[in-house]
């Protein structure tokens, strides 16, 4: 073989060992089996299944092709790969799935021995290493990063011996392979002729079946740090969210109680309502662990807590609701109005002599639902509007949740005027109840 061929034909090699390995990090099924450690029998079968289809159908196209296209061959690397990432079991039955095509179409008897005891060897490999995170730090530029000052550390010197394992055994496969080759026998496993070649060459060769296995675990090791960010960015958002949620003013509870102790002496039975709608909302808040709920429990809950305000106020204060019918059933982040609704009644009632109204829509235009909560008290002064996502408590809290829910698939607009009141705006994707609305907190852009 000539010399250009030769190196041309060890890179394809490491780029088809690299696409094979990309091609499976695509599929979710295989993702997940990546991120266990721990594996049930049938997960282990169905992981050997995965590696027999995509490193299997590189052996079949080389039998197709009558060893024209030998290169793609890699059911060696294939098999020490699936012992060594899931095991003795999945090695093993792996190496006789991929096998098949050699052994049914060229007869090529030995290639199952050696491919089923690769696969084995792989297992062992993974059985000794030190921790189970070094099976995905394998690479031989480890040579590159010794640390005489660490050789006398137990944990160093078990990782280096590990390492060095990996690299043996692959080039020890490779060798096997040759020897079974040159058995007397009728139809031995199949060796391309790049293995035949000495000096540089034959050590590029045995260079090519080193990344040809270390590449394909490093693709999925990046897999795997990968899921694990996600999974970290979605505990962190619904850690954020329930701090958020659970961010009711405690002044409403301690105002509500001294609304009942005066209400016990003068109306009875209008204390035990407030109380009655006080349990509905501290039972709603313990129990809610869903970040979306239908615009229709936002609405009752809302009832009650505006119910126990106008106690509070008496004739100064009025609540009115223009709500789209087709909206009830629409997904909202949970306790989205009432922060709105509590700063319209503090900072834009409270202190308005002759009190005023709250009031709050929703309507549905272009494929959006649309929320408004607005009031006709003082308003907010311009220097102070600028700031409000910043430094407004519960508008701060709403902007943030839907943030962490929607992305940049979101609007919340404020408008203001002093002595006219103030709008607060916020359009969500339409989403129904029942509806798939797929990861329901995505990561935050």
């Amino acid at each position: 073989m000539e010399s250009q061929q030769l190196w041309l034909t060890l890179l394809l090699r490491v780029a088809v060992a690299a696409s094979l390995a990309s091609i499976l990090s695509r599929f979710g099924a295989f993702q997940r089996m990546l991120m266990r450690e721990d594996r049930t029998l049938v997960q282990r079968v169905k992981l050997a299944l995965m590696f027999w289809a995509v490193y299997g159908v590189s052996v079949l196209f080389r039998v197709l092709s009558q060893s024209k296209y030998d290169a793609v061959d890699l059911g060696l690397e294939g098999s020490l790969l699936t012992g060594l990432v899931g095991g003795y079991v999945t090695g093993l039955l792996s190496g006789i799935l991929i096998s098949i095509p050699a052994v049914l179409v060229r007869h090529e008897l030995t290639a199952m021995l050696l491919f089923a005891g690769i696969g084995v060897l792989g297992g062992l490999l993974r059985d000794l290493a030190p921790e189970k995170e070094d099976v995905w730090r394998f690479s031989p530029m480890w040579i590159f990063t010794l640390s005489p000052r660490r050789w006398r550390q137990r944990p160093y010197q078990l990782r280096l011996m590990f390492q060095i394992g990996c690299l043996f055994s692959i080039i020890f496969s490779g060798l096997l392979r040759d020897q079974i080759h040159s058995l007397p026998i009728g139809n031995p496993v199949y060796v391309a002729p790049i293995w035949h070649a000495t000096g540089w060459q034959g050590l590029g060769a045995y260079a090519s079946l080193v990344f040809a296995v270390m590449i394909p675990i490093k693709i999925w090791n990046n897999t795997r740090n990968e899921k694990k960010l996600e999974v970290q960015q979605l505990r962190l958002n619904e850690a954020r969210l329930a701090a958020l949620t659970s961010q009711i003013n405690p002044h409403f509870l301690f105002n509500t109680l001294n609304s009942v102790s005066s209400l016990i002496r003068t109306n009875p039975e209008q204390a035990r309502s407030v109380v009655y709608r006080l349990s509905s909302i501290l039972r709603r808040l313990l129990r809610k662990t869903d970040n979306l709920t239908p615009l229709r429990e936002e609405l009752a809950f809302i009832d009650n807590y505006m119910t126990i305000e106008m106690v509070r106020f008496g004739e100064k204060l009025r609540f009115i609701k223009e709500i789209d019918p087709q909206t009830l059933d629409r997904l909202v982040p949970s306790m989205l109005l009432q922060p709105l609704i509590e700063n319209s009644i503090r900072h834009g009632l409270a202190t308005k002599v002759d009190g005023g109204m709250v009031r709050v829509r929703s309507y549905l235009a272009d494929g959006r639902l649309h929320l408004v909560v607005e009031d006709d008290g003082v308003g907010i002064p311009e220097t102070r509007l600028a700031t409000l996502f910043e430094q407004g408590i519960g508008v701060s809290n709403v902007n943030e949740r839907m943030k962490v829910l929607y992305g940049p698939d979101y609007r919340m607009w404020i408008d203001s005027k002093p002595g006219e009141g103030t709008r607060t705006g916020i359009e969500i994707p339409d989403v129904q109840v029942g509806a798939e609305i797929g990861q329901e907190i995505p990561a935050a852009g």
